[in-house]
């Protein structure tokens, strides 16, 4: 949490093209995390081609409307993110899953990752949707950040998945209702 008075040092916006100087900020941001430790789906070591491959994906989903994207951008380029992934089972339309929520070292501790989250649910209403589900590792940073905002803990499944090193490690469930817009 930014403890101090001044304005945060970075800003959010949500992206509907994603180019390829951000593709390389973002793929920064990723292997910044996964070296930091953060169980986000890739292993050690993590390279940027690789890094870059997954953002490139997932930008293809953001240009086809399958997913939604913010970015937080500090005087260096991108310093954090989050996304939606709206493709959904047609039972499902009003649900979204919250995606790779990566704040940079350099920025911990601003605040930045509960201003994604609050802004993710407000990119989620503009997308209609209503109920957002996302899992964590047990007992980190973000499992506490997401209980504080008040997200319903579902649940764990222990060794669900391995961090970067590859030590277990369990997965905390979350879902969130959000009421529509209007």
């Amino acid at each position: 949490m930014n403890t101090s008075s001044h304005a945060p040092t970075w800003s959010l916006r949500r992206i509907y093209h994603v180019d390829d100087m951000q593709i390389a900020q973002l793929a920064d941001v990723l292997v910044n995390c996964v070296q930091g430790g953060a169980s986000v789906s890739f292993m050690l070591p993590l390279t940027h081609e690789r890094a870059e491959a997954f953002w490139r994906d997932v930008a293809h989903g953001v240009a086809t409307k399958k997913r939604a994207l913010l970015i937080a951008e500090d005087a260096h380029g991108v310093c954090g993110t989050v996304h939606l992934v709206l493709d959904q089972p047609e039972n499902q339309p009003h649900r979204a899953d919250v995606s790779k929520m990566l704040v940079h070292q350099r920025v911990r501790r601003e605040g930045l990752g509960a201003a994604l989250m609050r802004a993710v649910e407000d990119m989620a209403r503009d997308c209609h949707k209503s109920v957002l589900v996302l899992d964590t590792a047990t007992g980190g940073d973000a499992d506490r950040l997401y209980e504080r905002m008040g997200w319903q803990r579902v649940g764990d499944i222990p060794h669900y998945a391995l961090f970067p090193k590859g030590e277990s490690c369990s997965a905390t469930f979350f879902y969130r209702h959000i009421a529509p817009r209007g």
